[in-house]
């Protein structure tokens, strides 16, 4: 009984401890953002004749300092990032998705970057605004943001040339089982018209600290979040011989490979 007891007390402090430590780091996402970032997003919005470039690279060290106080503030949880994933560029980075956590990772990664969204983000004011300066690219061909996407795929050649690194989930949304799901055709295609090189990522152990439905972070572990580079492929060598669904099959079966590898804890 004074175990279970003890248990229960235990229990309570964690969810207060977790709690407390969620709200610093929105306070970093909300006032931080106000106070030491949006100066700097101000001038290039209204200056800059390369906003986007200035926009990526200041969202990309936003989200760096973000994981820097995660790392601080959740010593429980130890991080292992492969130096290779840090050395990508002038690619189409595909990960299997695990957290909202992924996302923002891959962007503090690299300073030259772009990415598919939503396309209902872009209607929310200010943040909606900055994802379109940043040059992100609507998910939908449909609708006000159609001819928006159309651009942004057009200039993707002379992104990739410049360095820059086009991220996707090309699941598509987050996991709910660890499961690799379907993967979209998109990122494949884009990767097939550019000769472009799709460099494979696998992320690990996001989702324990960050987990589906829940407001706070997990903040005990322990656990090891991991990001390693399993595979490249160069899609238009590879579609010359077979086709872009033998291709989507291979990347996919990187996935769940390293995903039945199992995940260190």
């Amino acid at each position: 009984m004074k175990g279970g007891i003890r248990h229960r007390g235990n229990s309570r402090l964690q969810a207060i401890f977790d709690f407390f430590i969620t709200l610093l780091l929105w306070v970093y996402f909300t006032a931080g953002f106000v106070l030491l970032f949006a100066p700097f997003y101000l001038w290039p919005g209204i200056f800059s004749k390369d906003r986007e470039r200035t926009f990526q690279k200041l969202n990309s060290r936003f989200y760096k300092w973000f994981f820097f106080l995660v790392r601080r503030l959740m010593p429980g949880h130890r991080w292992h990032i492969q130096p290779e994933v840090l050395d990508i560029r002038s690619a189409v980075v595909v990960c299997n998705h695990r957290s909202y956590l992924d996302s923002i990772l891959l962007i503090s990664l690299y300073a030259r970057h772009n990415t598919i969204v939503k396309t209902r983000l872009l209607d929310i004011p200010i943040f909606g605004n900055m994802l379109q300066w940043s040059g992100y690219i609507p998910s939908s061909s449909e609708g006000r943001f159609a001819e928006m996407m159309i651009q942004r795929i057009e200039g993707m050649e002379a992104f990739l040339a410049d360095g820059g690194n086009l991220i996707v989930f090309p699941e598509g949304t987050r996991s709910r089982d660890g499961r690799i799901g379907a993967l979209n055709k998109g990122a494949f295609k884009i990767a097939r018209r550019l000769r472009a090189p799709i460099k494979v990522l696998f992320v690990q152990n996001t989702d324990r600290m960050f987990r589906r439905g829940s407001f706070s972070f997990d903040t005990r572990g322990p656990n090891v979040i991991r990001l390693d580079l399993i595979g490249s492929i160069d899609v238009a060598a590879e579609c010359e011989t077979s086709s872009l669904p033998h291709v989507i099959a291979k990347v996919r079966g990187m996935l769940e490979s390293s995903n039945n590898g199992g995940e260190d804890t």
